[in-house]
């Protein structure tokens, strides 16, 4: 199904009803995640982000984009003039694992992945090997801003 802000809140809510809350986001960890966005932002915008577990990052995965797996993020894009509307889910369990399979310190993995998701919301795209790598190379430079190394190095 398309995606819009009512069917990914009420496939959201399908999915944490089968497991527990997620405690608030601590108030310096809201003031990092804004300062990540914005550097990413080439417009005014309008995201709001969700940390989920796995149960619900699988279920909004099967249910917009039909595999049957949690991933790392998840943007749902609903507009990008004049103002950028979107969510942005990030999956804690596999972020988590990934950093750890990658060597990657926490906090670097998960603002490359902010950054990467801003980049969708705004229309940047992976799918050819020409757009693939001006975004990783925006991401790069993006991160390098914030003072995070080259995601894509070992």
């Amino acid at each position: 199904p398309e995606a819009t802000p009512e069917s990914v809140a009420a496939s959201a809510a399908a999915a944490r009803a089968a497991q527990p809350a997620w405690a608030a986001t601590p108030l310096a960890q809201r003031i990092e995640v804004m300062q990540r966005f914005r550097a990413a932002l080439e417009a005014p915008a309008e995201i709001t982000v969700r940390v989920v577990g796995e149960a619900e990052g699988r279920t909004l995965n099967h249910d917009f984009r039909k595999q049957d797996h949690a991933t790392n993020v998840l943007t749902f894009d609903y507009q990008r003039a004049p103002v950028v509307v979107a969510d942005l889910v990030l999956c804690a369990p596999v972020i988590e694992r990934e950093a750890g399979e990658q060597r990657k310190p926490l906090d670097a993995h998960y603002a490359h992945l902010l950054v990467h998701g801003a980049l969708h919301a705004q229309g940047w795209d992976h799918e050819r090997t020409t757009d693939a790598k001006k975004m990783e190379a925006r991401e790069v430079e993006l991160l390098a801003a914030l003072g995070y190394p080259n995601p894509y190095r070992p």
